[in-house]
């Protein structure tokens, strides 16, 4: 998409012409992920001089591609998004209830022991 700026000698407004060339939204997208985009913004809310509330947003849009051209690849090690979810939530029960099993029969061995040195 070319924009053209052009000024008038007589004149005192400066006049923008429209594209000179048109973009569906298919090309604009594919330039948006090729070269990526950044969205940045800072909302605050105050009474008087006190900050009572502050959010930064950011927003990254781009291409998994330039994603990791730039360091970003925190979706890799995401276990809620890999296709490993169900192995890994699998693998964590197992764990909770070998520990729960573990700690019922330590305290029956802690209670048989404390029996025997009463006895």
């Amino acid at each position: 998409m070319t924009l053209a700026t052009s000024r008038s000698t007589a004149g005192t407004t400066p006049t923008i012409a429209t594209a000179t060339q048109g973009s569906s939204l298919a090309d604009v997208l594919e330039r948006v992920l090729d070269k990526g985009i950044v969205i940045a913004g800072d909302i605050s809310v105050s009474v008087g001089s006190t900050e009572l509330l502050s959010i930064r947003i950011r927003l990254l849009v781009s291409s998994v591609d330039k994603a990791k051209e730039m360091g970003i690849n925190w979706w890799e090690s995401d276990p809620y998004l890999s296709s490993r979810t169900q192995q890994l939530l699998a693998t964590n029960q197992q764990l909770l209830e070998t520990n729960q099993h573990l700690q019922t029969r330590l305290a029956h061995l802690e209670a048989e022991l404390k029996s025997l040195k009463a006895g």
